[in-house]
């Protein structure tokens, strides 16, 4: 037991700087998913046959995973552009980024979920504070034991508490790996899919770089996985919102935050999920 949980921390202190060649596969796409600049850039295609996809060769339980992303410029609408982790398996657990394309001048939507066992419904929707499209922002999943975060260069937009202790189930045992992929969902993505593709202005190109994953590897072959006591250097294990960061989600959220399921009473007409009053 002891064997297999000093290697899984050799495997956390190692998992730290990326390299899109040695930390990723690229899953489909035919071509149109590409690693430049020695693994250090790496691009998504979309147009009318196929967009692209890559997910991480490692599988992960907890950790705290940083990816600098351009999204598509101008006219993106119908598009999505999404970054999650996710296990697999009807009874999933999954933590999602997801972009949604919009028409030129009109602000992209972040979307977020959480899924616990297969179940998601959770989801929070933001305008950002600046221009996805212009340059690379960095987005990080932080995902340890007590809470996920959601933060967008350093900022805070969204936690999900672990409130096991009343009733709601956490993403603890299933590893998960990194996925992020460019598709057309036009039928959905940009006001309810009233606005479709216009495939004049593809290929639809979006870039990632500076993968940084502080992370515990998981190995099948290991009978344990790091926990909240690992080891006092990785004190991402341990990271939580202090007051500084509580009054950052607070701005985010009074101030472009567009949608959350713990409001939408018409979704929810017998009451919010319990979460919504704890989290």
């Amino acid at each position: 037991m002891m064997k297999s949980f000093l290697f899984l921390m050799i495997f956390l202190v190692v998992a730290l700087a990326g390299n899109f060649n040695k930390d990723f596969d690229i899953t489909w796409g035919d071509g149109r998913a590409k690693i430049l600049e020695n693994g250090q850039l790496l691009t998504l295609s979309l147009d009318k046959t196929s967009g692209s996809g890559f997910r991480s060769k490692n599988q992960y339980l907890f950790g705290k995973i940083d990816l600098k992303i351009k999204l598509v410029p101008g006219n993106s609408a119908g598009t999505v552009t999404t970054y999650y982790l996710s296990s697999i398996g009807s009874s999933h657990d999954e933590i999602d980024f997801e972009f949604l394309g919009n028409l030129s001048g009109d602000p992209y939507i972040l979307h977020t979920n959480v899924f616990t066992q297969g179940k998601g419904n959770r989801e929070q929707q933001f305008y950002l504070w600046f221009d996805p499209t212009k340059d690379f922002h960095t987005y990080t999943i932080l995902w340890n034991p007590q809470s996920i975060i959601f933060s967008v260069d350093g900022t805070p937009i969204r936690q999900f508490k672990n409130l096991e202790a009343s009733g709601i189930p956490y993403p603890k045992n299933q590893p998960m790996w990194i996925y992020s992929s460019l598709w057309n969902a036009d039928d959905w993505a940009t006001r309810g899919g009233l606005v479709k593709t216009d495939w004049s202005k593809a290929p639809f190109i979006a870039s990632y770089r500076n993968y940084n994953a502080q992370a515990c590897v998981w190995s099948s072959s290991s009978s344990s996985s790091c926990t909240s006591n690992s080891s006092t250097g990785n004190s991402w294990l341990s990271e939580s919102l202090d007051s500084t960061g509580q009054s950052r989600i607070k701005w985010v959220q009074s101030n472009y935050m567009i949608y959350n399921y713990c409001t939408d009473t018409k979704r929810f007409p017998q009451g919010f999920p319990p979460e919504c009053s704890l989290n």
